[in-house]
Parts: C-alpha cells; sequence; structure tokens
C-alpha cells in the first residue's frame, strides 16, 4: 500500500473513532434524560396518591425502542428523540468561532437529541394532521460537554459549550425546564376563518375531527416562539 492510500485509511479510523465516542456520550446523555424522567414519574404519582388530591392526572412514560421515550402528563406529550447520526455544525455557525472549537475542530462533531411537545389527545387518537412542536435539541460532544437550543426555559448558548457537560443534574435540570416550558405552552383556539368550513365528505367520516389541525399555535404567531 502507497504512502496516501495508508493515510487515507488513518483518517478513516481516526474519524471513525471520534463519531463511535461521539456516539457513546450522546447515548449516555440520553440514558441519563431517560432515567430521570422515570424518577420524577415515580416521585410524582407517590406524591400525588400520598396527598389524597382528588385528581386523575398521572404521568406516564413510555419507551419507543433503545432512541425514544414519550413523558405523557396532562395534556401533554414530551417525545425525547435520540438520532443516530454524528453531525458537524457548518463553518458559519456561532460555535465554530469560540475557542473551545478552534482549539480542537474534533469537538465540533455532537450528537443530537430532539425534544418534540405533542397533545395528549393528538397521539390517543390517531389526529395525524395534528402538529408537534420541536422545543428543544441538544448537542453532545466528543467530551461529553453540551449545549441546547430551544425555548427561553431550555436555551443554553453555546458559549458555555466547553464548560457544560451532560451530567446527572444536567439531565435533571433540562427535563424540568421542558416539562415547565410546556404547561405554559397553552392551546389556543385557532381564528374563525380557518375552521369556518368543512367539506361533506368530512362530516360523513366518522373520524372528520381528525382531519381538523389541532396545535397549540396554530393561525397565531408571537414573538416568543421566534426565539
Amino acid at each position: 500500500m502507497d504512502e496516501e492510500s495508508v493515510i487515507l485509511c488513518r483518517y478513516i479510523l481516526a474519524k471513525d473513532a471520534l463519531k463511535q465516542k461521539v456516539s457513546e456520550n450522546t447515548s449516555a446523555a440520553f440514558a441519563l434524560l431517560k432515567e430521570e424522567a422515570c424518577a420524577f414519574f415515580e416521585g410524582f404519582n407517590r406524591i400525588k396518591d400520598d396527598s389524597g388530591a382528588d385528581s386523575k392526572l398521572r404521568l406516564s412514560l413510555t419507551e419507543r425502542g433503545k432512541m425514544e421515550f414519550m413523558l405523557a402528563f396532562s395534556s401533554d406529550v414530551l417525545l425525547f428523540s435520540q438520532h443516530t447520526n454524528v453531525f458537524e455544525f457548518s463553518r458559519n455557525h456561532e460555535v465554530m468561532k469560540t475557542p473551545y472549537v478552534r482549539e480542537d475542530p474534533d469537538r465540533s462533531y455532537c450528537g443530537l437529541i430532539h425534544i418534540y411537545n405533542f397533545l395528549s389527545d393528538s397521539l390517543l387518537y390517531h389526529r395525524d394532521n395534528d402538529l408537534g412542536y420541536l422545543i428543544g435539541r441538544v448537542f453532545v460532544n466528543k467530551d461529553g460537554h453540551y449545549f441546547i437550543e430551544g425555548k427561553q426555559e431550555l436555551g443554553l448558548i453555546y458559549t458555555n459549550f466547553g464548560h457544560a457537560e451532560f451530567n446527572r443534574e444536567a439531565a435533571r435540570a433540562l427535563l424540568r425546564s421542558a416539562m415547565e416550558y410546556t404547561a405554559k405552552f397553552d392551546l389556543l383556539i385557532p381564528p374563525y376563518d380557518e375552521v369556518k368550513e368543512i367539506t361533506v365528505g368530512d362530516v360523513q367520516d366518522e373520524l372528520a375531527y381528525k382531519k381538523m389541525r389541532t396545535a397549540k399555535r396554530l393561525g397565531f404567531q408571537f414573538k416568543a416562539d421566534e426565539q
């Protein structure tokens, strides 16, 4: 094998090792999130039962394989989903300008965890037209450091990337912030003009309500949602 081929082989091996490390760290972060969700789920239901409160509200946690789980509470569902691939930020992304990444460009390779918010009824009644919202996404790199792109309650700016380690405390704080944001993110009535018409076929369909799209901000736009 010539020298250029040897160099290529070494590059491929090094890149694969990097991606494996990133994937392992992202999986470890996802596992911590799931463990903290289970702990919160058990604690909430225990407190509710001990309090004797007359409420039907309960939390439930559903695993959807190794890469997804859902936490349902009240009228909401949070879906946590780990992507199977490793990504690198574009050259123009602000994270690429940080001293942390400039010191070691390999730190820009990250695994990705998405956090989506759905209405419980959208899943219960199989309303396929309903919308879910991405409220945050977590980036984890080879050092086990992370930052979050998301709404105000979830966001952890990229300037903390070189210092923030995704540990159990971070998982607990992220879970709590996601639930708090979701609880405050209310379902609003859509504008009249958007729902004033319905077809005869919809009426004759026993499941016509499935075709009527429902979402927390359908038809509305808020400055908070642009952040």
